[in-house]
């Protein structure tokens, strides 16, 4: 091996290295904020209820890059979508107001965001993180066709009294 090698492979080693303590220390803090319900369900994926100005301040801060809100504009007693970005975060809105909205199109589209920012930090977030886990275990049971086991998944999300909801809609879809 030549010494440029040697460097070159060193180097790339102590990247890996830092970047994966950055992203500890990242998971670390957000985790053990104030946030509600925060959880890390996936790699630089958040899911919690609903954060505060201060919060997001905190988030921006340990790196978060993008913010979903799932909850409709009739609950929110502030801009959080310009306050978001005046941070720098990109917002995107999946407004889901109640039960009706917990659907596949609406899952579909959590699904998307995430994989379209696959990689990046992101917080998904409602009032309680329920509704976050709804959509989650509805797309895994669409994906899956396990009932249980998109329930568990949801959980880990968030999912906590729509579980009831989640378990019928994904009965009938699977029939």
């Amino acid at each position: 091996m030549t010494l440029h090698k040697f460097f070159l492979i060193t180097f790339l080693q102590l990247l890996l290295v830092t970047g994966v303590h950055a992203a500890n220390e990242r998971n670390d803090a957000i985790l053990s904020s104030e946030i509600p319900n925060i959880v890390n369900p996936a790699p630089n994926v958040y899911s919690s209820g609903q954060p505060s100005e201060e919060q997001f301040q905190q988030m921006k801060t340990q790196g978060i890059k993008h913010v979903v809100n799932l909850r409709p504009d009739a609950e929110q007693d502030w801009d959080e979508k310009s306050y978001v970005e005046s941070l720098g975060m990109q917002y995107h809105h999946i407004p889901v107001a109640g039960e009706a909205d917990i659907n596949l199109d609406n899952a579909a589209k959590l699904d998307m965001l995430l994989a379209k920012h696959s990689g990046e930090p992101i917080v998904v977030h409602c009032a309680s993180g329920n509704r976050v886990g709804a959509l989650v275990a509805l797309n895994e049971g669409d994906e899956h066709q396990d009932i249980d086991a998109a329930i568990t998944t949801g959980k880990q999300w968030g999912l906590t009294r729509l579980e009831p909801v989640v378990r019928d809609k994904l009965q009938k879809m699977i029939k």
